[in-house]
């Protein structure tokens, strides 16, 4: 009699933690990085799975024999959560955020506990221009979708231009879009006290600026989500 319930218990785990782990996968245990074109292992994935077991067990032992399927799935899913912690909570967001993105012209990569959202000078304002275009609203408009399902995030909102001009202007110039950009997304019903807004000017080019394409590049604004607290 102990022996059919052990082993019950045990398919109720096992059915539980397949389910769970299999949902994990499809959230964005497995990422692609955007530059390379490989496939690289998220960062919450270990800790969830195990987690998973053991929320599993937990919710089998309390739960009523009718119930003990449901409080199995239940408890694999908190465990996963929890197991996972923040990279899990990272991971998730990333794959959404790469699901929203995906033809928007905006590069999605990770950096330890943070997402960077790079979006190049061409796909959100005119030369010498602060003004969001529409294809950046709404591109920002799935950003901020996003942000709102998981507030748990703060938005570091990074302007940035090549070294043509003054470096006095240009620092204005990503201040200005920086600005927009966070602004825009405010708008769209993020909470502000979530989203912070600079300008780097020409600091930190990504490419060289000593040609067209280099300085293409170089301007841009970045948007890095890292967790609260």
């Amino acid at each position: 009699m102990a022996q059919n319930k052990a082993m019950a218990s045990k398919k109720w785990v096992r059915a539980a933690v397949i389910s769970v782990v299999a949902s994990v996968t499809m959230a964005g245990c497995s990422t692609v990085n955007p530059y390379t074109g490989e496939s690289q292992t998220a960062k919450g994935t270990g800790g969830s799975i195990i987690g998973a077991l053991a929320g599993a067990a937990i919710g089998v032992a309390s739960s009523s024999k009718h119930d003990r399927g449901k409080g199995a799935l239940i408890g694999a899913a908190a465990g996963a959560a929890l197991g996972g912690g923040i990279g899990y909570y990272m991971d998730v967001q990333e794959a959404k955020l790469r699901q929203q993105l995906a033809s928007s012209g905006i590069s999605v990569t990770r950096d330890g506990n943070n997402i960077i959202l790079n979006m190049p000078n061409e796909i959100t304002f005119g030369f010498d221009q602060a003004n969001l275009n529409d294809r950046a609203m709404n591109a920002l408009h799935n950003v901020a979708l996003v942000a709102k399902e998981y507030p748990k995030t703060q938005l570091n909102v990074l302007g940035f231009t090549d070294s043509k001009g003054a470096a006095s202007y240009n620092l204005r110039l990503s201040q200005v879009r920086a600005d927009a950009v966070g602004n825009y997304l405010i708008r769209q019903g993020v909470n502000a006290n979530r989203v912070i807004s600079q300008g780097r000017g020409e600091a930190n080019p990504i490419a060289s600026n000593s040609t067209e394409n280099g300085r293409a590049q170089n301007r841009r604004v970045e948007i890095i989500l890292s967790p609260l607290g």
